[in-house]
């Protein structure tokens, strides 16, 4: 069926493709030579990272209606990097450690990597469907510093098709100051593909956010926040938050270790207090 499939697509597609031009016409002719590598294929059991990196690929995306501009296309390819860099380092499992694990059972691990040094990775449960859990990490984004005490605010300075954001983070400063204030410009990818999301992020410059007075300028990425119902119990959901994080200036190793992971374990409880309270009517 799939490879009848990609010959029709092919077929019907040629006599427009000479109409089109630029990047529409670059993407169309991709998505055409995706399809045909697909039909090639023989189907096979995959886990869900694989499935994601496959059909996340910026090629195999719908064509937007409105063309980007270049600069548009170059957040995209950012925040799609971010996803693929985030998903490999989550698909090896060797060498992570323990680096705390609460009485309720979340969990924070880490890695050393050579290419992007320490990675965090938060593993909790939350006792709330996914719809749920994903509209307030995506949908109501901004309103992130009302309930989590470690941001000071969440801000998108530019939203470019249905998937991509750029964003200004400020972190609040830690008790007794011994990290300063922190921001981050970023850009941001969200995948839904079946039952799994993906929020994806790195970070990115952005001529209309430069440094701010008060702020050291910190770099994030790769990172990414995975969602998955529990098997079993599709009322709960199954969060892996990889936090990669440079917080710059002067900081002893150990200081940002500890802090990087307490944030991780700190925005479990919050999480799950803020998705407890009642929906306003």
């Amino acid at each position: 069926m799939l490879p009848a499939t990609s010959k029709l697509c092919a077929a019907i597609s040629y006599r427009h493709l000479r109409n089109m031009t630029g990047l529409r016409r670059q993407a169309a002719v991709a998505i055409s030579q995706e399809l045909s590598r697909l039909a090639s294929r023989s189907p096979g059991p995959s886990t869900w990272i694989h499935q994601v990196r496959r059909r996340s690929s910026l090629l195999s995306s719908r064509l937007e209606e409105k063309p980007f501009s270049d600069m548009e296309m170059s957040y995209i390819k950012q925040g799609e990097e971010a996803l693929q860099k985030s998903l490999r380092i989550l698909e090896d499992q060797n060498d992570w450690k323990t680096e705390t694990v609460a009485g309720n059972g979340d969990k924070v691990l880490s890695k050393v990597l050579p290419d992007v040094g320490k990675v965090f990775r938060l593993e909790v449960v939350v006792d709330q469907p996914l719809d749920m859990v994903y509209g307030e990490l995506v949908d109501n984004m901004e309103q992130m510093g009302d309930w989590n005490p470690n941001v000071q605010e969440v801000r998108i300075l530019e939203k470019i098709g249905k998937d991509t954001v750029i964003t200004h983070e400020k972190a609040a400063a830690t008790p007794g100051n011994i990290v300063g204030p922190r921001d981050f410009v970023s850009v941001r990818c969200s995948k839904r593909r079946g039952s799994t999301c993906v929020l994806a992020g790195m970070s990115t410059t952005y001529g209309a956010m430069p440094e701010q007075e008060g702020f050291i300028r910190a770099e994030n990425g790769p990172t990414c926040m995975v969602l998955r119902p529990l098997p079993g119990s599709p009322s709960q959901t199954r969060l892996t938050w990889l936090l990669s994080i440079d917080l710059k200036g002067w900081l002893p190793k150990t200081i940002i270790n500890q802090v990087l992971s307490q944030t991780q374990v700190d925005f479990a409880k919050h999480l799950r207090q803020r998705l407890s309270r009642p929906v306003p009517v």
